[in-house]
């Protein structure tokens, strides 16, 4: 399956989301790098480049998932998912406040750690 995403699929994504990274929240507007296409579950794990497997993401957000589809929470040892745009509503696992994103549930959680949400650059960026 060729890796190109054609522009008009591009940008049903982008107005979908608001022009919005779907993880972070952040605006793309506000945003120092362009916006990229993640693939949810990403091809590696045989994700598909279909509308429901895509979604709009920030440079960070997109780099620090990269394939990833979970992490271990410590102490608890145990696999959790990460946040899921298609599935899940944000309000339901996150909140921000003054730029700092917040867990509200173990996805939440999880999606915070590996994407790195709270480094202090991407708080003074969402700020």
């Amino acid at each position: 399956m060729s890796r190109y995403i054609a522009d008009a699929i591009r940008q049903e994504v982008a107005v979908r989301a608001g022009f919005r990274c779907e993880y972070c929240q952040i605006h793309q507007d506000d945003a120092f790098y362009p916006f990229q296409i993640d693939h949810i579950v990403s091809r590696k794990h045989g994700g598909q480049t279909l509308l429901d497997n895509l979604a709009l993401a920030c440079f960070p957000c997109n780099v620090n998932k990269s394939s990833d589809v979970g992490t271990i929470l410590l102490p608890q040892q145990i696999f959790i998912r990460l946040f899921n745009p298609r599935l899940d509503s944000w309000n339901e696992h996150f909140s921000v406040e003054s730029g700092r994103l917040y867990a509200k549930t173990t996805i939440g959680e999880a999606t915070i750690k590996v994407l790195k949400m709270n480094e202090i650059e991407r708080i003074i960026e969402r700020s």
